[in-house]
């Protein structure tokens, strides 16, 4: 992992350093969208064999990069290994999504819930030594957790909700129980996140997905704060050089400030954010992440340039007037799309890259 990193534009964003060009990852860019994905996970047999495998994970990983002008990578993983290795039985059924065969809903559960020993996650930090090397210093690799929040979501409804009936009921009929589990949350999402820098990850992005379900108050006492508790004990640098991190929570612009004070680098935005008007609330105290809607990569390339543009105008030139530096890393305002075509991420990232030269230039 001594190799010298080529690219490190994404990381200066995130530190809101000057840059030559507005860098670009995608949510989900290693995933079914690809053929080659596809290809890899047959081979696998399923979706754990895949992500349990560190041969299988550093392909898959690697594979957008091979497609596309990519300004990082980020882990192939999931937001539930640290559940899977509390004990609550992960799987994952074809067109159904995550199921736990233990569901955390009870004083018993929830007395019994302990923070992992990390070396039952070993295979997702072997996995980050391996992309990190095979990287050799093209671009950086970005590690990630769900917050406490939203694996709590997932343990206490056993898999994913389109309501969060079981995990809401908790929360207001036992807030107490609710809070250990976010406690022991908190605890094991920090020790991961630091065994995944520990590993080789250059950066760090907390995805607090289901967030932005909860009621105003709700959100700061039961989410917020445990993520803030994660961001605290996560390391900000590693062998001499900075790891920025990310909290991203969807549906999160009522809380744009509170969130943006809760400790990490770089706040990301999905698509319902006006992200030129975050840039002036927030007054660049942190860089921002996103958002373009990714029901756009639906439309014609030449359309995918136009929104692209929209959103690199909205946060305008990261050179601010007094000489400082706004960082803006584009992204999604959400995953990628298992249905997009492949040739129009190739658009969004050409967009992306001259659109974004432009502006710095005043052309």
């Amino acid at each position: 992992m001594t190799a010298v990193l080529q690219n490190d534009t994404f990381l200066r964003a995130c530190l809101r350093q000057p840059t030559d060009y507005t860098p670009l990852w995608l949510m989900r860019q290693a995933g079914r969208y690809l053929p080659e994905y596809r290809a890899t996970r047959a081979k696998a047999g399923s979706f754990m064999g895949l992500a349990t495998n560190r041969d299988y994970a550093t392909e898959v990983t690697l594979q957008p990069l091979e497609r596309y002008a990519l300004d990082a990578a980020i882990l192939f993983s999931d937001i539930l290994t640290v559940p899977d290795a509390m004990g609550l039985g992960l799987s994952f059924a074809q067109g159904e999504g995550p199921k736990f065969e233990k569901v955390v809903r009870d004083e018993a559960a929830v007395a019994a819930l302990e923070v992992p020993d990390m070396n039952k996650l070993r295979y997702v930090f072997d996995a980050v030594s391996s992309i990190r090397s095979a990287l050799n210093g093209r671009v950086p690799l970005i590690g990630f957790s769900g917050s406490p929040w939203t694996l709590a979501c997932y343990m206490v409804e056993g898999g994913g909700s389109d309501d969060y009936r079981q995990v809401k009921a908790l929360m207001y009929s036992r807030p107490d129980l609710m809070e250990r589990i976010l406690a022991v949350n908190a605890e094991a999402v920090a020790q991961y996140l630091n065994a995944q820098i520990e590993a080789g990850a250059q950066a760090v992005m907390l995805f607090d997905s289901w967030g932005g379900v909860l009621a105003d108050g709700a959100f700061q006492r039961f989410s917020l704060a445990y993520s803030r508790q994660v961001l605290a004990k996560v390391k900000t640098e590693h062998e001499g050089q900075r790891i920025p991190r990310i909290l991203f929570t969807k549906g999160g612009g009522l809380w744009l400030d509170e969130i943006a004070n809760a400790g990490a680098d770089v706040v990301g935005l999905d698509w319902t954010v006006n992200l030129g008007r975050a840039r002036a609330q927030l007054n660049d105290r942190v860089a921002l992440q996103g958002n373009l809607d990714p029901n756009v990569l639906f439309a014609p390339p030449e359309a995918i340039a136009e929104q692209a543009r929209a959103v690199l105008d909205s946060f305008g030139n990261p050179l601010r007037a007094d000489g400082s530096h706004g960082g803006h890393v584009f992204n999604l305002g959400h995953g990628i799309s298992q249905f997009t075509p492949p040739e129009h991420v190739s658009a969004l990232v050409e967009a992306v890259h001259s659109h974004s030269r432009k502006l710095r230039t005043g052309a």
